[in-house]
């Protein structure tokens, strides 16, 4: 691989700078065939708000208010820009695999950029920003878990955390039409339609690597959330799952749910 093109790869995960952030990966190659040699320990790149603190203690509040609405909005903006993170780790960390698992990630990080911005934007229309509230660690801490293994980040990340959003965005938009807030509810219409793609590329990814260990990929996905102690729970958006290639095994009644 190219090193300028290295380069710019991690300094895109790197810089700490939201909008420069999403500046830097709208500008990428996706010419990218393998991982970056950096010191493969790096943390990615945030800006210092918002705080980070115990996903427990982040405040929850009703979509009735502005402040509720924004809220919500500053937690699925805190995904978004976590998301970028992740589809760049995803490039960056692992080598070795074909030319288009990396052309793959890099869109899924221009993507998420794209996203981060859209829900930024209305945020701002609301009277707020990102970073003006609290905010948990919980995705970056799923990478750092499957740090060692794409099998693994495939399994557990894209099919699991990114999965869980194509679970409860649609229930999110319902409250939202109630409230009237059809703004935020188109923003949330373009996530979920690309996210469903993005959490296809985790299985794809993931079954091209069980093919290539002689993994059995049902098994193997349900023999791997027990070892995580990762438990599914309802709701269940089951036509975007299968649109996003989980087969009949894998939908969370067949995996133990």
């Amino acid at each position: 691989m190219d090193a300028a093109v290295r380069k710019a790869w991690h300094a895109a995960l790197a810089e700490t700078d939201a909008d420069l952030k999403c500046a830097r990966v709208a500008a990428l190659r996706v010419d990218v065939a393998a991982a970056c040699d950096d010191d493969p320990r790096a943390v990615p790149g945030r800006p210092p708000k918002p705080v980070l603190i115990s996903p427990r203690d982040v405040p929850r509040r009703g979509l009735g208010t502005r402040e509720g609405r924004a809220a919500l909005l500053h937690a699925v903006a805190h995904i978004e820009f976590n998301a970028v993170n992740l589809a760049l780790d995803a490039g960056w960390r692992f080598a070795g695999l074909p030319a288009a698992y990396y052309a793959d990630w890099l869109g899924v990080a221009q993507d998420e950029a794209r996203h981060f911005l859209l829900v930024r934007a209305r945020l701002r229309a609301l009277g707020s920003d990102y970073g003006e509230l609290p905010a948990h660690n919980g995705l970056w801490e799923a990478a750092e878990k499957t740090a060692h293994d794409p099998l693994l980040r495939m399994a557990l990340v894209p099919r699991v955390l990114e999965a869980r959003g194509l679970d409860v965005t649609p229930g999110m938009m319902d409250r939202l039409r109630d409230v009237g807030d059809r703004d935020t509810v188109a923003v949330l219409e373009v996530i979920l339609r690309e996210e469903v793609r993005h959490v296809e590329i985790g299985t794809r990814w993931f079954r091209h690597l069980c093919a290539e260990r002689r993994l059995d990929p049902d098994a193997t996905w349900t023999r791997l959330l027990a070892e995580h102690g990762v438990r599914l729970h309802p709701p269940f958006n089951l036509a975007a799952r299968r649109a996003a290639g989980f087969s009949d095994a894998e939908l969370p009644a067949a995996a133990g749910a």
